[in-house]
């Protein structure tokens, strides 16, 4: 398997995907993109959330005149993150006629399943790397399974049919979808596309496709990698299906950048799913971006909601401290806190943190001592003890963290 340090690097208007960095997020708007001002304020909030890219579907004349307004305005308010255009069916037209949307695109993403049919797939393939080769922007090229270049698919089955020993139609996918991805990669250098301007992903909905897909890809070539289970579902499914499917690369070390493709609840806010793709990362180690706070499951020791109810108030007090911090407080994102609620695991699990405190069970002595550094440096009691605690944390952070 190619190592990680030995993909290719793509700079990405000053974000590099590959080449060993570290794993970029990146999120997709659902507003409709002429309507600038959504689009605006939707990407602000993904980006202040922590997406490093956010895509943008242009698909008509109004969403290409829309994008250049729509990433100068983001600048205007300080907000520079990459936006990266999505094109389907008619980019290259939309490339071509409108220049000034080419230019402002930090990335382009091409679905080769759904650039064209017979000889204009070629033609207008050709179009729109020619138009990224001349304003020096790298291009996703993107499979989906669900789109797949069907002459690609058509010849890859009547071959099958001819074997002694067919391969399943699942296999026969998974094959179209890498050969069109390589195929395309390998075309887009011919066109003059360096290899580090491409990033490739092939997108499943299944678990298991996904993974082996992505497994042969990372034998096969060097091309930077995005990850993302496509049509996750909503909720919990959704989360538990792109956790196992992205952790499983990862922690084989494939994948460069990920994306939580996540069908949002009703009116729920687009930004959980940079926080789901965060939480994968840190949770495996690879990047760590909010203080993360350890607290035991329950059980019969534990019969007060005390020690939840602090749970919850910590978690939502780093959350909305973060933004400061960050800034702040350099390191603040490594810190480890433990709320714990009996003495059964509370005292280890709160001197293995930074900070923590041991709250008393059912029956225990009514007191919570609290650790820092492995070390208990007080014990508190009576009515106040969540936010004495909150305050002892806040502190912590003041005297452990460098200053900007």
């Amino acid at each position: 398997m190619t190592q990680i340090s030995d993909r290719h690097a793509v700079d990405v208007a000053g974000i590099v995907i590959g080449g060993g960095a570290a794993v970029v997020v990146q999120s997709m708007t659902n507003t409709d993109t002429a309507d600038i001002a959504a689009t605006v304020e939707q990407v602000r909030r993904l980006y202040q959330a922590g997406s490093e890219l956010v895509r943008v579907t242009v698909n008509n004349d109004a969403a290409a005149s829309a994008v250049p307004q729509i990433v100068e305005q983001l600048a205007a308010q300080d907000c520079h993150v990459p936006i990266v255009g999505d094109f389907h069916f008619n980019g290259h037209k939309l490339l071509r006629q409108h220049d000034a949307c080419a230019r402002a695109l930090a990335k382009y993403r091409i679905n080769p399943g759904n650039v064209g049919r017979g000889k204009k797939r070629d033609l207008q393939f050709s179009e729109m790397i020619e138009i990224a080769c001349r304003y020096d922007k790298p291009v996703r090229i993107g499979v989906n399974w669900g789109s797949l270049d069907q002459q690609l698919l058509a010849n890859l089955l009547t071959q099958n049919a001819n074997l002694a020993d067919p391969l399943s139609l699942e296999s026969i996918n998974r094959q179209a979808v890498i050969d069109s991805a390589l195929q395309s990669a390998a075309f887009a250098e011919d066109i003059g596309l360096a290899p580090n301007r491409i990033v490739i992903s092939c997108k499943m909905s299944r678990v298991q496709d996904l993974v082996q897909v992505y497994q042969r890809l990372a034998q096969d070539c060097r091309y930077a990698l995005h990850l993302g289970l496509t049509e996750a579902g909503m909720g919990d499914p959704g989360i538990v299906a792109s956790s196992a499917a992205l952790a499983i690369l990862l922690q084989q070390g494939i994948g460069d950048t990920i994306r939580v493709s996540l069908t949002p609840e009703p009116g729920a806010a687009r930004e959980r799913e940079v926080k789901i793709a965060q939480q994968i990362l840190q949770s495996l180690g690879l990047r760590s971006f909010s203080p993360s706070v350890t607290a035991c499951p329950g059980c019969g020791r534990t019969t007060s909601e005390y020690f939840q109810v602090l749970a919850r108030e910590i978690q939502q007090q780093l959350d909305d401290a973060m933004p400061e911090w960050k800034n702040r407080y350099p390191g603040v994102e490594n810190m480890k806190v433990a709320v714990m609620g009996c003495v059964v695991n509370g005292p280890g699990e709160s001197k293995h943190a930074n900070i923590g405190i041991s709250l008393p069970g059912t029956g225990e002595q009514p007191v919570a001592p609290v650790y820092q550094d492995g070390s208990k440096t007080v014990t508190l009691k009576g009515d106040n003890i969540g936010a004495e605690f909150i305050d002892l944390v806040k502190t912590y952070v003041e005297t452990h963290y460098g200053r900007n």
